[in-house]
């Protein structure tokens, strides 16, 4: 019998490796996978690559987990916040690495990664730093970039409610990069509110299938504030 649910976060995260690409779910605090994170700060994975929407808020979840210095290098969009002060300090004293990337474009670039895709051309960064050392070309009389896909070895993320087959629903904005993410994760691990029957969920509602879950940890009441 297919049963993804794990008994705990801690047990869904055991295996992250050090030196692991992880896609980390969330748009400030909305959708942020915070006790899978923490359960990946206590288990001790160290030169992590994460990739995310932005570079943590305050002392929690993402942030907790580079002020602890597990965090090699980020991958966002908005690294500079007012409560993002943990990754502003790390970043100033030359601790942490920063890829910065347009919002638009790392969903594209996670979205190529599932779809199995080779990269695209995009417009966007054209004839700033942000293109410097790729290829660029003309496309209909207008300047483009090839960016390449962005995989994970893991992906975490929040969603509302799952199946024990993994499919997951979510709420509302929460949704944000969450199902690009498990398309473009190798193990794709959910935290979710509330578990639903098998057959339980409407298939118009069920936004990630499955097939790109592998383990679900159900967390009923968060004890992290955004």
């Amino acid at each position: 019998m297919i049963d993804k649910f794990m008994n705990s976060p801690e047990a869904a995260v055991a295996d992250v490796h050090d030196g692991a690409t992880v896609l980390i779910g969330g748009f400030g605090g909305a959708g942020m996978p915070t006790e899978l994170i923490h359960a990946l700060l206590d288990q001790g994975a160290h030169g992590l690559t994460v990739v995310s929407n932005n570079a943590g808020n305050r002392d929690t979840g993402l942030a907790a987990l580079i002020k602890a210095g597990r965090v090699r290098k980020v991958i966002c969009s908005f690294p500079k916040a007012s409560h993002s002060w943990v990754f502003d300090e790390f970043y100033r004293e030359g601790r942490i690495e920063l890829e910065c990337v347009p919002q638009g474009t790392i969903a594209e670039r996670l979205r190529a990664a599932g779809a199995g895709l080779g990269g695209f051309f995009t417009p966007t960064a054209y004839g700033t730093e942000l293109a410097e050392g790729k290829e660029t070309r003309i496309i209909d009389g207008r300047g483009h970039v090839f960016e390449t896909p962005l995989r994970g070895d893991f992906a975490l993320v929040k969603a509302d409610r799952a199946d024990r087959w993994g499919n997951l629903t979510y709420n509302k904005s929460a949704r944000n990069f969450g199902p690009v993410m498990c398309m473009a994760a190798r193990i794709t691990i959910a935290q979710v509110r509330a578990r639903a029957a098998l057959g339980e969920l409407s298939p118009e509602a069920i936004v990630t299938p499955g097939i790109f879950v592998q383990r679900v940890a159900q967390v009923t009441e968060s004890a992290f504030s955004s």
